[in-house]
């Protein structure tokens, strides 16, 4: 016999615990209302999964003015410029000069620490370790979560609005008939190899470094763990590189008559990741509203995956504000194409970045003589540094 489901009720059902569903529950909560969270993985899982963290200033203040925490500012690193290197030199894009604004280095996994804290402080409901989740209703007045906790009680939560934060994997997202939903989407012929290493930094901010061999990113982690990444083939073995070998590939990426040198170190961490670039469209249907990974994802190489999650956030919480405080569904309705039109500028730039930086075996000397043409174009020009200061650094709300 099957158990007797418990059901729950609440304003806002949120499916996804990772930064951008524990952010919008924390913003619903201080504004009173009243929601719950459902995350198949444990907190140990999502707290050791390390992932690039580069946050707009943006980002952070949205860390630190709504009280999640201010460990950002005391723990992250902030970064006022990148470096753009080619030709075997470097050409820094001075962000405070540019635009005023700079960007922070601080992992995505510690952003979950801090809102994760942040929920427990505040008696928040978040239901880690779910499993067999499904969302269900979704064009009704009362969507439905159901799903079984990690002591094997099933559960149903009936809600008013229904959010799918859940990753790029998103049930949610699946939840949206073909027929209603487009996919857009374009997979890159290359990945990054990925490393983190015991070792100083070798650099003060980010270098991003195109060279005949293919692109290198020189990121840090903190004062004795670094990131570093190489372009390489998707179907490229990571455990068959040797340290040695590693090193020597990142170090030719980043060679030139400046003598640059990486400094080495033990690397615990080798792994590689493919990217693409996807959206869905819309992100709402019903009353279900997608955000983050779950409506978009992009390649790394602009730094705004986690940006683009959080900037939903923003716009979502503040849909859900007025129409908890107001009755008024208005910015409800409008919220899938104002997050749009941001997720489109973010798709443009990160494609951008990757094409101007990455190199491919097929490509001719034209293209490759032009690509080194469009880095020089932004370098030499105030403006076109001022375009990728920007966008790199995070637009304002519309």
């Amino acid at each position: 016999m099957n158990a007797t489901r418990t059901v729950v009720t609440t304003e806002v059902g949120i499916v996804g615990g990772g930064p951008a569903g524990l952010m919008l529950s924390h913003l619903l909560a201080k504004a009173g209302i009243d929601n719950i969270v459902v995350e198949k993985r444990d907190h140990e899982t999502i707290r050791t999964t390390h992932r690039a963290g580069i946050l707009e200033h943006g980002s952070v203040s949205l860390l630190t003015e709504s009280g999640v925490d201010t460990r950002v500012l005391n723990e992250g690193h902030r970064h006022d410029g990148i470096d753009l290197r080619f030709g075997g030199e470097s050409h820094r894009i001075d962000f405070r000069d540019l635009v005023g604004e700079s960007v922070w280095l601080y992992p995505q996994n510690e952003v979950f620490v801090d809102l994760a804290a942040s929920r427990e402080r505040d008696g928040g409901d978040v239901r880690y370790s779910a499993c067999d989740t499904e969302v269900l209703d979704i064009t009704t007045d009362t969507p439905k979560i159901r799903f079984t906790e990690s002591d094997g009680t099933p559960v149903e939560i009936r809600c008013r609005i229904l959010v799918g934060a859940d990753g790029s994997q998103s049930i949610c997202r699946k939840a949206i008939p073909g027929d209603v939903r487009t996919d857009h989407f374009i997979e890159y012929p290359f990945a990054w190899f990925g490393i983190l290493t015991e070792a100083p930094p070798s650099a003060p901010e980010l270098i991003y470094a195109r060279s005949d061999h293919g692109f290198a990113l020189i990121s840090q982690r903190n004062e004795s763990v670094q990131r570093m990444y190489f372009q390489c083939d998707p179907s490229e073995d990571a455990s068959t590189w040797s340290e040695e070998r590693i090193w020597d590939e990142l170090q030719k990426r980043v060679d030139g008559p400046d003598g640059f040198e990486l400094k080495r170190g033990p690397i615990f961490e080798q792994m590689v990741l493919p990217f693409r670039s996807y959206v869905c469209e819309p992100m709402r249907h019903g009353n279900l509203f997608l955000a983050g990974d779950a409506g978009h994802t992009v390649p790394p190489t602009g730094a705004k995956g986690l940006n683009l999650a959080l900037a939903d956030v923003r716009v979502l919480f503040r849909a859900l504000d007025s129409f908890f405080s107001t009755g008024s569904s208005d910015l409800l309705d409008a919220y899938s194409d104002t997050a749009l039109e941001r997720v489109w500028k973010a798709q443009n730039f990160s494609y951008w970045m990757t094409s101007m930086l990455h190199t491919r075996e097929d490509a001719t000397l034209f293209e490759n003589k032009r690509a080194l043409g469009e880095l020089a174009a932004v370098v030499g020009s105030r403006y076109g540094q001022q375009y990728l200061a920007e966008a790199y650094t995070g637009w304002p709300d519309r």
